[in-house]
């Protein structure tokens, strides 16, 4: 509709036209994707609004055609016909407008403060193992979305409960992702979404906020399982970043399109003939079995989306060969078909870099740094936080929002804050070094100041924002994980690490204002239960002293991040070490004979530890107050 120049000229002819990039307005976004949904009952992109001079909303929709099918009006009547009721009944579409707009700001100051109930983290458990595909993993019908922090939160409650329904859950579906056409299974990295229920279909758009909170997400499936698969999906994930995202300045693009050519998905299919002239006949037909290749295709025009439905075992069966045989063979033909794919017409980059979504691409490679022992991770992490901490800087210490081409503008909102602090105190706990805690708690200050509201939740934009329709919270997740649950675990991972109380007090008035709300809808707030279980189980404080460099350090450091308990912080006391700012490291002394551990909780530490077994050991108790 928005490349037909009728269309375009019918348009230009009655409205002032406004086109909105939605990931750098996410409150232009949010406040009239609000007015859809009111107005329709559900809501989508591409969104078109219509709205009066005072931007006040009287009508929308989401994807209207050039002309009208199956009962559905064409744009082109859309448009005649709210010209004409704009010239015809202009006072009428205005109150309309007004009112809508009242109560899109209504519900920016509604309130739902009220006490966590105590059997909220096992509602929410129940909620999501009662949504589970059972066969495919995942939550619900087609289209399905990864929803990571989903995942995350029920590895918790497994790791809470020792229910095996909730483990079953959440490993299921990353297994069934990783195998899925929605994996880039030569590339590395997750397209956007399925839009079948098996994960075969994928919308090939890749996003760079689904990879961010889909790494933690496996690298914590291999810390609760073992399966070396879990965390090579996660390695290939982070590669595909570093390889295809990175920016002249340090930081990350935000998106590659989902077609090339003109089509969608064409960089990424294959169809038999094209695996025989990369591979030859041998290699093509175990590659055609190997990644669900077949003669008619499972996508478009006779091509087929590369997936791994079959287990490898029952390949190399079918195949009447030995199983490391076909593995390494395979291995050998994904760089060749790699190598080919890229050759052809890449996909489109948008190359804007985007605060929020830069800050959960540095949590991610700082974990993955910690997990896999990447140091190419932590570098890359360390250059994006750089990049916004400096290049995305305002001089009075406030973010911006976007940049692109070394030029940042806009003023940031919460999820850019909180997102970054978060990465923040990844990267302190890759590397400790206390520059990333100060600066962590200097953006904490500007959201204290400028988001925080009375009640303790925070504004998605600042008090000096530009003035629009509506001041909303966004208390709940979305695509992306909610800010405020994000800013609630980030005060509680200062306050353990700082001592400061007003963190952690801070941290309970946020949790408590969406009680009302996170009690009715559980599943709708697994970001915020982050941070709810983090205060049910009772958060570990780690410190290890030592020489970072020694190998007794290395091998305490190695135990604490191969074990999978979230809730904790961790610290050092070396000689980059800052005891005032970090309380815990205070009188925290090496052993005899090299490194050593003290394990705490609210600050009151076990006896020393030495070896990491013991150090596991120590990890792997249960919380005394779960």
């Amino acid at each position: 509709s928005f490349e037909n120049d009728a269309i375009a000229e019918l348009m230009n002819e009655h409205f002032v036209n406004v086109k909105v990039d939605r990931e750098e307005r996410p409150d232009v976004d949010e406040i009239y994707m609000k007015a859809v949904q009111a107005m329709t009952g559900s809501g989508g992109w591409p969104m078109s609004v219509f709205l009066t001079p005072d931007l006040e909303p009287f009508y929308g929709g989401t994807y209207f055609p050039p002309r009208g099918l199956y009962g559905r009006p064409g744009f082109p009547q859309v448009l005649s016909g709210l010209a004409k009721a704009w010239k015809d009944d202009r006072t009428n579409l205005a109150k309309r407008a007004r009112t809508l707009a009242e109560h899109i700001a209504d519900e920016g100051r509604a309130k739902a403060a009220g006490e966590i109930d105590p059997e909220v983290l096992d509602a929410s458990r129940v909620a999501l193992v009662g949504q589970l595909d059972p066969r495919w993993g995942g939550f619900g019908d087609a289209p399905k979305f990864p929803h990571a922090i989903d995942l995350r939160i029920l590895l918790r409650h497994a790791l809470r409960t020792n229910d095996a329904g909730a483990r079953h859950a959440a490993i299921l579906s990353l297994e069934r992702m990783a195998e899925g056409g929605i994996h880039d299974q030569l590339g590395g990295g997750f397209h956007r979404y399925s839009v079948d229920e098996q994960w075969l279909v994928p919308h090939f758009e890749k996003m760079l906020y689904d990879n961010a909170l889909l790494v933690p997400a496996y690298l914590e499936a291999w810390l609760v399982t073992g399966d070396p698969r879990h965390a090579e999906v996660a390695r290939r994930a982070c590669d595909w970043v570093l390889r295809e995202m990175s920016t002249a300045e340090g930081g990350f693009a935000s998106s590659q399109d989902a077609d090339s050519e003109g089509e969608e998905g064409r960089f990424f299919v294959f169809d038999l003939r094209e695996l025989e002239q990369i591979l030859g006949a041998k290699l093509g037909a175990r590659a055609a079995e190997w990644f669900g290749v077949t003669s008619e295709g499972n996508f478009e025009h006779g091509k087929s989306i590369l997936w791994r439905h079959d287990r490898a075992e029952a390949v190399a069966t079918k195949l009447k060969v030995p199983l490391r045989d076909l593995e390494e063979s395979m291995r050998d033909a994904s760089v060749k078909l790699l190598a080919a794919r890229s050759s052809r017409v890449k996909p489109g980059t948008d190359d804007k870099v985007l605060a929020a979504w830069n800050g959960l691409m540095i949590s991610a490679l700082a974990l993955a740094y910690q997990v896999l022992d990447e140091p190419r991770y932590l570098d890359a992490a360390r250059k994006a936080a750089r990049w916004i901490l400096e290049g995305m800087r305002q001089p009075d210490g406030r973010l911006f929002a976007t940049a692109r081409n070394g030029r940042a503008h806009l003023n940031a909102y919460l999820d850019d804050y909180a997102f970054t602090i978060a990465g923040l105190l990844d990267l302190y706990e890759s590397d400790f070094d206390p520059h990333w805690i100060r600066e962590a708690l200097a953006l904490d200050a500007v959201v204290a100041d400028r988001f925080q509201d009375e009640d303790g939740s925070c504004f998605t934009t600042a008090r000096d924002h530009e003035k629009l329709i509506a001041r909303l919270k966004a208390p709940h997740d979305g695509a992306l994980p909610s800010g405020n649950g994000v800013q609630a675990l980030n005060l509680l991972r200062l306050a353990d690490l700082t001592g400061r109380a007003d963190l952690a007090e801070r941290a309970q008035r946020a949790i408590q204002s969406m009680a009302g709300l996170v009690n009715r809808f559980p599943q709708a707030f697994s970001t915020l239960l982050l941070a709810v279980d983090w205060l049910a189980v009772g958060a570990r404080e780690v410190v290890i002293a030592g020489d970072l460099e020694s190998k007794s350090a290395r091998d305490l450091l190695r135990a604490v991040r191969t074990s999978f308990s979230p809730q904790r912080v961790v610290a050092f006391a070396g000689s980059m070490a800052d005891s005032k700012l970090v309380p815990l490291l205070a009188e925290k002394t090496p052993g005899a004979q090299g490194a050593r551990a003290y394990v705490c909780r609210n600050w009151t530490c076990a006896a020393p530890i030495d070896e990491p077994a013991a150090l596991v050991a120590a990890l792997a108790t249960t919380p005394s107050n779960t």
